[in-house]
């Protein structure tokens, strides 16, 4: 398989985490990122984590305040990957039960993620999300 080929299925394999990530677990997720110490985590309900025992319990403690969610759509924007490193640049757009309301709300996140292979299977090392998605 070549690195494209390995990086669009971790892609895929992401999208199937973030979808159960939205129904409020972040098991899956586990599997996906790096347990370096060098990997990042910066979204829109916690402060940036560094390192993995910050950027597990961040994922746990953000998918905690989602339920009943579903990815709505995905607009990739960039993508490039090379054998060492590849990103991703995209709009994610969901829907999902936010903190204690019971009212379903849209999402829209601009996205940036970084991976790169760790002992033969490629990890992400970075992910950025925030709620800007239109030219301020």
């Amino acid at each position: 398989m070549s690195a494209v080929d390995d990086v669009n299925q971790l892609i895929e394999q992401f999208n199937l985490a973030q979808g159960e990530f939205l129904k409020g677990n972040s098991e899956l997720m586990n599997y996906l990122f790096s347990h370096r110490e060098d990997v990042t985590l910066a979204n829109p309900l916690s402060p940036p984590a560094h390192g993995w025992e910050q950027v597990t319990s961040t994922m746990e403690r953000a998918a905690s305040q989602f339920r009943d969610g579903e990815y709505v759509a995905i607009e990739n924007l960039e993508k490039h990957v090379t054998p060492e490193l590849a990103y991703v640049v995209r709009v994610e757009r969901a829907r999902a039960k936010v903190g204690g309301s019971e009212d379903t709300v849209s999402i829209a996140l601009r996205v940036t993620m970084i991976f790169r292979p760790e002992d033969g299977k490629w990890k992400v090392v970075h992910r950025h999300a925030d709620p800007i998605t239109t030219p301020q």
